[in-house]
């Protein structure tokens, strides 16, 4: 065991027995990182790593820094929690007494918040002076980031590796999320993730890797250069952003309203969000429809802000403000800063307001409410997302973190009081593209359109000097205005630690501009990725994958830092890009316009299937074999091989353009086999040489180094052998009417879409598929009976699970526009006179089409079709059909009534027509609700729509009952004399049929 003091009986004494000097480098990166508020990071390998937590701990309480420490761990600490158990363990591991008591001691005396992985979301907002992480073969890039982030400047991050002497063993280490990457196809892992975060921490000046003697393992040059910093550079220095902030304070120290919040500010930086903040409070009146959202990056102070501005809001007269986030204990940021800005402003505790935490164990004691009775009452009360129904009370909102709460809920939120939102853009899980690519996008757009405001304008309102776009009315006259803060506060500008991670973890990428002159689509060429050189940290490769990830980032909401994990160890997944034409002028690689992530699925035994079906399971891989197999209980699909397309990114820039439309349409070339393979030694030999400017270091037993000999970064279609032979190519989204539509165009068939919205978006997602043609001899009758049974299916479900779907949508899902001619939009009435069935009954795309004795067996009678009559004959109101729009919306969108019995057109409605009947007679949606909510048609053109509807379908109706009229005269005069059929003929005009009642005839009369 290694200590720094032995024998020590202070207070400040040294937690382990003293065995060996520590390397002095150990102990100077420490105190720089105290010095310069900077972060360090510390490896320690070794099955008695998790020792010297204490040791570290000592020091930095040795250079000034005393903190709590964040402990996270899987399932099982590396000691008991118990004391009796912990110290038995202790006692029964080392012979020294001495030395389990002095661990015990620190365990006991040191604030600790023991975390399990799973649970880490609870510590968002909140700032530790230490992180332990454990259990490294559960890490993952989103429990990296989410915990990292929580250290503040001059902490320490310790990344404890147990059961291994060598760092190089890492490469090739199974990490549990491994096991969500393996297919029934490919079951071996090559774990690049972990090879270039070892390589990556060549670059982090603030880090150090140790054995569990704490000695030096130097395998990077950064431990050569070690020194101790200036202290005279650190100490009494300020910068221009504290100079601004020390003026800022100084003048506004007079103002009672602001001037004490300012006073509190961190950096100047916050100090102007914070006035900015309450100059929206001040104005109550007007600011009662005003949303303020305020983004950054994690560390910037966004819940401190407005924890202040919240008591600046209290000190204004607000009486009910409630504040929402993830969990509780993401406000101790927020509440604490509640309490410093009281405090500020003459408010005392006990005496002016009351602090209440939680009971709940599950929330450690987090706050909950503050009431405020030093005037009149007052309240600040958390409440739960879920609970927004409360929110009609209130006077102001906060809602911190939003980004991780489901963007419904967040859309739910809105109402007539004043919102504060915080919400981190990068950084964790999530990174707020949620927020800001789906929410904010969606308020500017309806500011600037409401207030007349360009989109040029717009976006340029959002690039301001003073980092807040112009106050535009939202929504029924909401104000919209955005903040942001760029500064650090968690720890110093310029954060070792901090620039590390958003390279490793491809966070912080910023989207190159559009060049002047775009390339037309089909001048760009298609290339496959190899991923064993795009991982290897070389600086070529490395500024490729970074250009990748920012296109992900700026083009999807649904990203996560475990994407990158996802794209490098995932054995099925392939990577493309699509590049501009290449200058041979310059060895500069190209901007990549597209970028596509695809992965292989199915090839699952039809026995394996059938036993997972019949347990309710379903792999973590192979996404659409399952689906499908499951939907359609067709275990068979799942021994087809598939390629299912998982996301198509395209830079904002040239979104719209057809680029991304070209790289699919390439893609689904090369899979078709469409591509020729050109040159049989393309792809032999190692051409990508490592960087001419790489380090060579070596000191010790132990040197990682890049790889020297990769394959080529890029190849074109043409000069890589197809080794995929798919059946299919699938993709599974998020389904939106662009999107739809994107798909549909390049020739794919909606065959699922699922019932439960997701979480995040609110979105339903959607399967299509492609059948692919390579293999000519294979049946393909698959996709049309899947598409026929989804259909049915899917015209069910409107009035059920999927009835918040907006019409345009599911029209969109309903006509299929890329069929051509499509029964449902086209006025050629002969197309399908040809084609019949068993029982003579016309059929249209295999559908037979309506005929009396098919009504009769639906049960609509008579009486039925003479309330259709006399709606049309505007006899009777709506009311007295509205209960045939159903039955009706059914026959025409299963393409029951296309054609008349005698060949002719059958009931043709234009797209508003068919926007009207699907929303009444299918998703069951009320009249009002169409006209002012759906198609903004107003309730008079809507009913207008529902009568030339329903006239139409009357006229139809007639047409088929009296064409089975016609054929049993015909029938009956061959076979039963004149005086049978003059019998006949008098009953079917009474009884049949036949048209609406006298009072119809009538009025058209």
């Amino acid at each position: 065991m290694v200590g720094l003091e032995s024998g020590a009986k202070d207070k400040d004494a040294a937690p382990v027995l003293m065995r060996k000097k520590v390397d002095q480098r150990v102990k100077t990166l420490v105190e720089n990182g105290v010095r310069t508020k900077h972060r360090t990071f510390f490896a320690i390998i070794g099955n008695k790593a998790k020792d010297h937590v204490a040791s570290l701990h000592y020091m930095l309480k040795k250079a000034g820094k005393n903190t709590t420490i964040l402990w996270t761990y899987k399932k099982d600490l590396a000691f008991h929690s118990s004391a009796k158990k912990k110290r038995y363990k202790l006692d029964k591991q080392d012979k020294f007494e001495n030395i389990s008591e002095s661990y015990e001691t620190f365990l006991q005396q040191t604030e600790i918040r023991y975390c399990y992985y799973r649970e880490t979301y609870k510590v968002l907002g909140n700032t530790f002076g230490m992180l332990v992480i454990q259990d490294f073969e559960t890490l993952t890039p989103n429990l990296l980031a989410r915990t990292v982030e929580t250290v503040e400047g001059g902490g320490i991050v310790v990344l404890l590796i147990n059961s291994m002497t060598s760092l190089r063993a890492l490469y090739t280490m199974t990490m549990d999320i491994h096991a969500r990457y393996r297919t029934a196809k490919y079951v071996d892992i090559v774990p690049r993730f972990n090879e270039r975060f070892l390589l990556s921490f060549s670059d982090l000046t603030h880090f150090l890797s140790v054995d569990d003697e704490l000695n030096v393992i130097p395998f990077t040059s950064n431990v050569a250069k070690i020194e101790p910093v200036d202290s005279s550079v650190h100490d009494g220095f300020k910068t221009e952003a504290e100079k601004e902030l020390k003026s800022t304070q100084d003048a506004l120290k007079d103002n009672k309203i602001i001037g004490p919040l300012v006073k509190l500010a961190a950096t100047a930086d916050q100090a102007r969000i914070i006035m900015d903040l309450m100059s929206v409070v001040v104005e109550k009146e007007k600011s009662m429809r005003t949303t303020c959202i305020v983004t950054a990056a994690r560390g910037r102070g966004k819940s401190a802000a407005l924890g202040m501005a919240v008591a600046g809001a209290v000190q204004q007269g607000f009486a009910n403000i409630f504040v929402t986030s993830p969990a509780p204990e993401n406000l101790t940021a927020f509440f604490f800063f509640v309490v410093k800005g009281l405090e500020e402003m003459g408010y005392a505790d006990k005496e002016d307001f009351e602090i209440h935490q939680s009971t709940n164990k599950e929330f450690n004691k987090a706050v909950v409410r503050i009431n405020i009775f030093k005037e009149h009452r007052q309240t600040i009360q958390y409440i739960s997302p879920q609970d927004s129904s409360f929110f009609a009370q209130a006077e102001m909102l906060v809602v911190d973190e939003a980004a991780a709460i489901p963007l419904p809920l967040v859309e739910k939120m809105f109402g007539p009081y004043l919102i504060f939102m915080a919400s981190t853009v990068s950084g964790y899980e999530g990174t707020g593209r949620s927020l800001s690519v789906k929410l904010m996008q969606k308020l500017k757009a309806e500011a600037a359109n409401t207030a007349g405001i360009s989109e040029d304008v717009a976006k340029a309102d959002s690039k301001n000097p003073r980092n807040i776009s112009k106050s535009t009315a939202v929504g029924g006259g909401r104000q919209f205005k955005h903040f942001q803060l760029t500064e650090p506060i968690r720890y110093a500008p310029r954060d070792p630690v901090e620039k590390w991670l958003n390279t490793v973890l491809c966070m912080d990428t910023p989207l190159k501009s559009k060049q002047s002159l775009c390339p037309h689509p089909d001048q760009c060429e298609l290339y496959y990725v190899n991923r064993d050189t795009l991982f290897s940290y070389h600086r070529v490769a490395e500024d490729l994958l970074q250009q990748m990830m920012s296109l992900y980032i700026s083009s999807h909401y649904k990203n996560q830092p475990n994407d990158l994990q996802l794209m490098s160890d995932a054995p099925a997944h392939h990577l493309f890009v699509l590049l501009p034409p290449v200058d041979h002028s310059t060895t500069k690689m190209p901007e990549p316009i597209c970028v596509i992530q695809a992965c292989e699925e199915g090839a699952v035994s039809v026995t394996q299937m059938e036993a997972h079906m019949s347990e309710g399971k379903r792999s973590s891989g192979d996404l659409v074999p399952y689906a499908i197999a499951q939907n359609f209980q067709e275990p068979s699909f799942s021994k087809l091989s598939g390629v299912r397309i998982v996301r198509i990114a395209v830079s904002p820039d040239y979104q719209r353009m057809k680029y991304g439309s070209k790289a699919l349409d390439l893609l689904l070339k090369y899979y078709n086999g469409k591509i020729m393979f050109e040159d049989e030694d393309a792809e032999e030999g190692g051409a990508f040489e490592g960087d001419d400017d790489a380090e060579e270091f070596s000191e010790g037993k132990e040197v990682l180094t890049k790889r020297a000999q990769l394959p080529h970064l890029l190849q074109p279609l043409a000069k890589r052998r197809l080794t995929e032979n798919p059946d299919y190519i699938c993709t599974s989204f998020g389904v939106t009417l662009p999107l739809f539509e994107f798909w549909q165009k390049s020739g794919f068939t909606p065959v699922y879409v699922r019932q439960a919205q997701n979480d995040l978006t609110g979105e339903h997602t959607m399967i299509m598929i492609k059948a692919c043609d390579r293999n000519a001899a294979m049946r393909r009758d698959w996709l049309p009976k899947f598409q026929k049974d989804f259909q049915k299916r899917f015209y069910s479900l409107l009035n059920n699970s999927l009835r918040s779907m907006k019409i345009d949508l599911a029209l969109s899902i309903a006509l299929d526009t890329t069929q051509n001619p499509n029964p449902l939009m086209s006025n050629q009435k002969d197309v399908y006179a040809a084609n019949t069935d068993a029982e003579g009954r016309r059929l249209v795309d295999g559908t037979p089409q309506l005929t009396a004795k098919d009504l009769d067996l639906m049960g609509m009678t008579v009486y039925d079709v003479k309330r259709l009559a006399a709606y049309a004959a505007h006899s009777v109101e709506i009311q007295v059909v509205y209960d045939l729009i159903p039955a009706i919306a059914q026959l025409y969108f299963t393409k029951r009534m296309v054609l008349t019995p005698d060949g002719n057109r059958g009931v043709a409605l234009n797209i508003s027509e068919s926007a009207v009947l699907m929303g009444l007679g299918l998703q069951h949606k009320s009249i009002h609700d169409l006209a002012t909510t759906e198609l903004d048609l107003g309730t008079s053109q809507t009913s207008a729509l529902i009568y030339k509807v329903l006239k139409s379908v009357s006229e139809y109706l007639q047409k088929v009952l009296g064409h089975a009229a016609d054929a049993a005269d015909d029938n009956m005069e061959g076979s039963s004399g004149a005086k049978k059929k003059k019998k006949l003929k008098k009953k079917s005009e009474s009884e049949a049929f036949d048209g609406p009642p006298s009072k119809v005839a009538k009025t058209h009369g």
